[in-house]
């Protein structure tokens, strides 16, 4: 859940690749006597790389209100220091935001799905569960779950001042609780969105196909499946990136599904069950 809209800090793949060519071409100016073509492809490339993320914004339906009033919120909260005083026990980020066009993009499979029931896994500050509580029916809901209770009563407090309250349902814990007691119900949902601890993914997805969470023709969304580019540039890889390759590579391997993988900012797996 990590939107470049919101920071000055490279986070996805393509945000990454445009400071280093930013850097490179910084660089190449203070060399003398470089050739003048090197320098001006350069410089396009540059352009070319710079220029997509904001004209994909510009050109894309805007946020909402609510959306934009639940970033400035999340932006303006001190997230250090609530984990230095002890109220969240996670290194939570305003990065994590999932941002504007992942949530329009989100909102799209909500309609495209004709959705009235979605499972999140991972609801931080609540950006996307909002995005997709605005696509859905008055009687639709959401149910998301969320592991760290100070993130999950700011975002019910940004959802309490919206229209959409009353759609999204929270459920604080461990997300594998939470799972175990919707099985338990006979719950099936239509979309179910995954952007959760990276080192669960493949836990929460073959619980989702096991325990018949996605209903008939459902749609299983995962976020960060390209994290930072790690998983493919092995350069520096963390915890995360080993993580979300495992991950990958399972669902690569696994003959119950057909997925496939979108450069939507820090990547997107769509996954149907066959």
């Amino acid at each position: 859940m990590i939107t470049q809209e919101m920071s000055a800090r490279p986070v996805t793949p393509w945000d990454i690749l445009v400071e280093k060519l930013a850097l490179l071409s910084e660089q190449a100016e203070s060399i003398a006597d470089l050739d003048a073509s090197f320098l001006e492809t350069l410089s396009e490339s540059l352009a070319l790389a710079q220029g997509m993320n904001p004209y994909i914004g510009s050109i894309t339906t805007e946020e909402s209100v609510d959306l934009q009033n639940l970033v400035e919120r999340t932006q303006t909260e001190d997230w250090q220091k609530r984990f230095q005083e002890g109220d969240t026990t996670l290194g939570l980020e305003k990065e994590m935001v999932s941002g504007h066009i992942e949530g329009q993009f989100l909102k799209m499979l909500v309609h495209a799905t004709q959705a009235k029931a979605i499972l999140e896994i991972g609801l931080f500050t609540g950006y996307s569960a909002l995005a997709m509580a605005e696509a859905l029916p008055a009687d639709g809901e959401i149910v998301a779950c969320e592991i760290d209770p100070y993130a999950a009563d700011f975002a019910r407090r940004c959802f309490e001042a919206t229209a959409h309250n009353s759609k999204i349902a929270i459920e604080v814990g461990p997300a594998k609780d939470s799972l175990l007691t919707l099985a338990g119900q006979g719950r099936q949902f239509e979309l179910i969105f995954i952007d959760a601890d990276k080192a669960g993914y493949i836990a929460y997805l073959d619980f989702v196909i096991s325990n018949g969470l996605l209903a008939k023709s459902g749609l299983i969304v995962i976020d960060n499946t390209l994290m930072q580019g790690e998983p493919y540039t092995r350069k520096d890889i963390g915890a995360n990136g080993e993580a979300i390759d495992k991950f990958n590579q399972f669902v690569a391997a696994d003959r119950r599904v057909e997925q496939v993988v979108l450069p939507i900012r820090d990547g997107i797996t769509l996954i149907r069950i066959l």
